[in-house]
């Protein structure tokens, strides 16, 4: 005959399941929804990992709010490694980190390459610290056109074009620029770049002429930027994290808190790696034409 279980066992093992599930759904809640570090308490600080081409700007302006609406987060840190990107991306970043300087501190902490729309998005900062041989600068703008007339016409391939206005198809690949389409251009290029200019002497509190003048694109490093006062201090990310600290008055161990990055699909993983994915970019940013704040190097 069989042995009756014990009812009292019953409801142990149930509740134990019970239990297994939630600490299992929480743990995928945890990992999948906003910025965190575990469950963790005390002083903290966040940080936001801006890195490579500025394209897509949602998910910095959505840690930004989030960090800057988040009570136990004291200051914010921006960890910039990235040579800059499209203009309307690094602006709207820009502006977002001025309005979060209004309630909350934010530290900008440049990693090997902080450049053009890089730096652009750091001059928005209360503070900015770099290594002294960080690639920052690079102040100004860069139009790209891909031009295959001449490779089609080899090809017995012609293209036929209406359009509404003698300028409508200024940038085409399919034929090349007249000098009037280049004053055009050169004119934008130089409106954009104002407005770079007019950014960083806002965010460093520089006269707009002194900005001006080393506005022209080139390269500078850390230690250059700090003598023109592009930059506060020189040092490494945990002496912008005692930056921080000290502007928060926060005295002793601080939960870094890291803004979750947004996790591929295990399909994505399966099918693309990190490589196709740059030459998905690659190929894309080259066939697109775009006006953006980005240094044209290179660095190993």
């Amino acid at each position: 005959m069989a042995r009756k279980k014990h009812p009292i066992l019953l409801v142990i093992g149930i509740l134990c399941a019970v239990v297994l599930v939630l600490v299992i759904v929480m743990s995928v809640v945890l990992s999948l929804t906003g910025p965190s570090k575990g469950l963790s308490f005390g002083n903290r600080i966040g940080v936001i990992s801006i890195e490579g081409m500025i394209v897509n700007p949602e998910p910095f302006l959505k840690q930004l709010v989030e960090f800057k609406k988040d009570g136990r987060i004291k200051a914010i840190i921006l960890r910039i490694n990235s040579p800059g990107g499209a203009v309307g991306p690094s602006q709207e970043i820009y502006r977002e980190v001025r309005k979060t300087i209004k309630t909350k501190k934010v530290i900008a902490s440049m990693s090997t390459l902080a450049a053009s729309g890089g730096y652009y998005i750091a001059a928005a900062a209360d503070k900015i610290v770099a290594n002294p041989g960080t690639i920052s600068g690079s102040i100004g703008v860069i139009m790209e056109f891909v031009q295959v007339e001449d490779l089609l016409g080899k090809l017995g391939i012609g293209l036929e074009v209406v359009k509404s206005g003698e300028f409508k198809d200024i940038g085409s690949p399919h034929r090349k620029m007249s000098s009037r389409d280049r004053e055009i251009v050169e004119g934008l290029t130089q409106e954009v770049r104002n407005q770079f200019v007019e950014a960083v002497a806002t965010g460093r509190n520089l006269p707009v002429e002194a900005v001006r003048e080393i506005a022209d694109g080139r390269i500078l490093t850390g230690a250059r930027c700090k003598e023109l006062g592009l930059v506060d201090s020189l040092g490494n990310f945990m002496d912008a994290v005692d930056l921080a600290k000290e502007m928060v008055g926060i005295e002793g161990e601080v939960t870094l808190v890291h803004a979750k990055k947004k996790a591929k699909s295990m399909l994505w993983e399966l099918f693309f790696d990190e490589g196709a994915e740059s030459l998905y970019q690659a190929i894309r940013n080259f066939l697109q034409t775009k006006v953006e704040y980005r240094w044209d190097g290179a660095l190993k």
